[in-house]
């Protein structure tokens, strides 16, 4: 089939759509939406895989650590899931080989989700505010490098870090890369486009208007579609859980900040996703 719209970040490999997966799935597809799933770990990561084997198109895959993951994390059970399952986020070095032989399956379309996130600290470990940082910044490092060796972009996840972040990016990355939910400044988003970079936009902009500033000002080319599922549900559906065939609602808004015809908007961004991520006759 031919889809309509995709929603380049979404997480049905997580726990929250243990009992629902497939049916989250077909929904996606009854609106015309492709999706890729971004793991945050291993387990994760191979989830992510593993959900994309059973489409022939329209469900694909990106593997990562996330920052937050790299040390004893604060624990989401939508995520991690419950019984026990909180442990595997007790801290995770990046294994480089391990993540590589899963970059190298032709369903994964990207390398992340990986960054920087100094929002929130282990407050519960005597690790310092600085040595996670130290150890984010070396899964950072490990996953620019894995990325450039499998010529795949970078799904990024930059939260209070944008500086750092973009030090980094200039002098090790070889390849793009897209910020998902991104929540910088013009300022900051101007030192990105310079990179060449993109940015994805989720459900918040249909209740907040934090967004709208950054959302006009960045040109259209660089603009794509988000969930970020099973979080932030946009409007209509606030305080349910998300799903990728909501992203459709976040397109409609994107164009309504920026005052575009939505029809446009909505082709540019999926053009957009199809370049960025290499999705060839999706």
């Amino acid at each position: 089939m031919r889809f309509s719209y995709i929603d380049i970040h979404s997480h049905t490999n997580f726990a929250a759509f243990d009992n629902d997966r497939a049916e989250a799935t077909q929904r996606a597809y009854e609106a015309g939406v492709a999706l890729i799933n971004v793991g945050t770990q291993q387990d994760t990561s191979r989830a992510a895989i593993e959900i994309a084997e059973q489409y022939e198109n329209g469900v694909y895959a990106a593997v990562g650590l996330h920052p937050i993951h790299t040390a004893k994390s604060f624990h989401d059970e939508e995520e991690l899931g419950e019984n026990g399952k909180e442990f595997t986020s007790r801290g995770e070095g990046f294994d480089y080989e391990y993540y590589k032989k899963l970059a190298l399956h032709p369903k994964v379309v990207a390398i992340g989700e990986c960054g920087l996130d100094y929002y929130r600290h282990d407050t519960n470990t005597r690790m310092s505010a600085n040595d996670a940082n130290k150890k984010q910044e070396e899964a950072f490092r490990k996953q620019i490098e894995l990325a450039n060796e499998v010529r795949k972009p970078l799904m990024l996840h930059i939260r209070q870090a944008y500086q750092e972040a973009h030090a980094l990016l200039k002098t090790a990355a070889k390849v793009p890369g897209n910020l998902h939910f991104f929540a910088g400044t013009v300022e900051d988003a101007k030192k990105f486009l310079e990179l060449g970079y993109s940015f994805s936009f989720t459900g918040v902009v249909t209740f907040t208007h934090d967004y709208d500033e950054v959302v006009r000002y960045l040109p259209l080319e660089r603009i794509m579609s988000e969930t970020d599922c099973p979080y932030v549900a946009p409007v209509p559906f606030r305080g349910k859980r998300n799903e990728p065939a909501y992203v459709v609602e976040v397109v409609k808004k994107i164009a309504e900040i920026r005052n575009e015809d939505h029809e446009s908007v909505r082709v540019q961004l999926l053009k957009n996703a199809e370049q960025f991520f290499g999705l060839q006759g999706f």
